[in-house]
């Protein structure tokens, strides 16, 4: 599969993560809290689970910076990529944000993520979630796709489950590029710092915690070339 297919399979996903997502915030907020806080959560672990299995074969279905610096640093991704991996999922990310402020114009944060409590507390919060998350995908991923029904069901249901319980207190984002579209948007930038490096560092983490527990070569080996 060429680069290019796979970057835009990658704005596509991301933009489909951040639009259901976000958008579901929104939505709750201006229909008087009728999708709920569960409904939310259950909305962001939903759109990740279908993405996984639309794209995961063609680009991984990454829709996560983070978690493409995660599989960089686990020598499962070519360093070379990062970059338009990376630029791809912040363009699908402004684009769905973008599409949030023309449908709500008048609303004042388009589900952007905020700390409830101190900024320490939601640094601490988004770096063990993203930990958590990455173990997991790095976990039941091949190479840096991922595949089949296991992979699909699991990130999608610890994406469910963290925002279900950490959602209220950091907003529990696991993700830049989720965080930069909206607060680019509603010209909110005061806490984003937490969102942009927490996720970042959870992640590069989770390589570590996954080569204790794995067999020799499962992260960290020598990547293979790539002729796609």
């Amino acid at each position: 599969m060429t680069l290019s297919k796979r970057c835009f399979a990658e704005v596509l996903g991301t933009f489909a993560l951040v639009f259901a997502g976000t958008g579901a915030i929104v939505i709750n907020d201006v229909s008087g809290g009728a999708i709920t806080h569960v409904g939310v959560a259950l909305t962001f672990g939903l759109i990740v689970l279908a993405m996984i299995y639309a794209l995961g074969d063609v680009s991984g279905a990454h829709l996560n910076p983070a978690v493409t610096l995660g599989f960089c640093a686990a020598r499962r991704f070519p360093v070379r990529e990062v970059l338009p991996y990376v630029g791809s999922q912040l363009l699908g990310a402004l684009a769905a944000s973008g599409t949030l402020r023309v449908l709500f114009p008048a609303h004042a944060s388009l589900g952007l993520t905020a700390p409830a409590g101190s900024a320490g507390q939601s640094f601490i919060f988004e770096v063990l979630l993203t930990g958590l998350l990455m173990l997991v995908i790095l976990s039941v991923s091949t190479g840096a796709k991922e595949r089949g029904i296991t992979a699909g069901i699991a990130i999608g249901a610890v994406i469910t489950l963290e925002a279900l319980f950490a959602g209220p207190i950091c907003g529990a984002s696991m993700n830049p590029a989720r965080s930069l579209a909206p607060a680019l948007m509603a010209g909110h930038l005061g806490d984003l710092w937490i969102y942009l490096t927490a996720p970042v560092l959870g992640a590069l983490l989770a390589v570590p915690a996954c080569v204790c527990v794995r067999e020799a070569g499962c992260c960290c080996a020598a990547l293979p070339s790539q002729t796609a």
